[in-house]
């Protein structure tokens, strides 16, 4: 499977795993499950003729990890970034004392002055390390990083819950705990 295939797979993969699993004839559980079978099944009704090995390497390669199987590899979900109702069924954690949120240059102002907010996903996406935000950033435009004073937001009472693949996850994100990063 080339490159292109993995990301093209990968984005069909999101739309109908995040957003939209009724479009493919495809029902998750509550916390975002679906039967592996199930998927393949749907997508190959619908035109998309994905194998299982091509399954297990584009959750394998995919670079920010999206996707994740069950311990027994029957069930595949969405790591995060769910429209639909979901049950991520994860644990509060406490956060590093800085993470990092990627945007484009053109939010930074309005990100400022209001804020973050989960808009129509289910929490607020931060990062622990500034590279993988200006990656997150590059998908907006020219990317700028903020820093949220995440120790002082769980001092405040905020809840952190961290996925599977490492990205952590709050509802909202007020404006005094937001800095421009070094860097930027």
């Amino acid at each position: 499977m080339n490159d292109k295939k993995v990301i093209k797979t990968s984005k069909y993969l999101a739309l109908h795993l995040r957003h939209a699993p009724e479009r493919i004839g495809l029902t998750l559980d509550s916390a975002g499950w679906c039967a592996v079978s199930d998927l393949l099944a749907a997508c190959a009704r619908n035109g998309v003729s994905i194998t299982r090995a091509e399954l297990d390497m584009v959750v394998a390669e995919n670079d920010k990890q999206r996707f994740a199987f069950s311990e027994d590899g029957t069930r595949i979900r969405a790591s995060q970034g769910h429209s639909i109702a979901v049950e991520l069924e994860l644990a509060p954690v406490s956060p590093p004392p800085v993470l990092y949120h990627g945007t484009g240059a053109g939010s930074v102002k309005p990100i400022l002055a209001d804020g973050l907010r989960k808009m129509r996903r289910h929490h607020v996406h931060l990062s622990a390390d500034v590279e993988t935000a200006i990656k997150v950033g590059a998908r907006h435009g020219k990317p700028v990083v903020l820093a949220v004073d995440a120790d002082a937001m769980h001092r405040a009472g905020h809840v952190f819950y961290r996925s599977e693949n490492g990205v952590y996850l709050v509802d909202e994100v007020s404006p005094q705990f937001l800095s421009l990063a070094a860097d930027d």
